[in-house]
């Protein structure tokens, strides 16, 4: 699985509002804290209102706070409106190439396989909290530990 820009700029976004979860934080803060252009910031936080994760105050004292508290927020729904989830139910109809549907739609070995990818991924940061995230890098890896999860796939053939 690999992030686009704008699911991981606007996790960013959202964690450094956790992280002054009391306070309002404006687009000029938030674009220096985290090295981004404003205008991008304020697409970005457009989005992330629109989602319902944050919510915005205009005038001298406005800015923007989470519309809930980060213990409550999942890191699965933030990616998910961000930019989706790695697979879902729609894939084969929107890339089925030169075909009206895609011509392994009556058997392909791929589907399945990331159907078990994508409820593995949707397992993991459907439990994780943006609050969770509220640690260093060194105490998220010991929480998360040296695990793997396995996935149930057919064992013993190769070829």
């Amino acid at each position: 699985m690999k992030l686009s820009t704008q699911e991981e700029y606007g996790l960013r976004l959202l964690l450094q509002m956790a992280r002054h979860e009391e306070q309002s934080v404006t687009l000029s803060d938030l674009s220096k804290r985290e090295g981004l252009s404003q205008p991008n910031v304020a697409k970005l936080m457009r989005r992330l209102r629109r989602a319902g994760f944050v919510k915005s105050t205009r005038g001298q004292a406005g800015g923007y706070t989470l519309a809930r508290p980060s213990v409550d927020i999942r890191v699965g729904e933030i990616l998910n409106a961000l930019g989706g989830r790695l697979y879902d139910a729609t894939f084969c109809d929107r890339h089925a190439g030169a075909h009206a549907s895609c011509t392994h739609s009556g058997d392909c070995s791929i589907r399945p396989v990331l159907i078990q990818v994508q409820v593995a991924i949707d397992q993991v940061l459907g439990k994780l909290t943006l609050g969770q995230l509220l640690c260093s890098e060194i105490e998220m890896r010991q929480r998360a530990g040296p695990r793997a999860i396995a996935l149930p796939l057919i064992e013993g053939r190769t070829s």
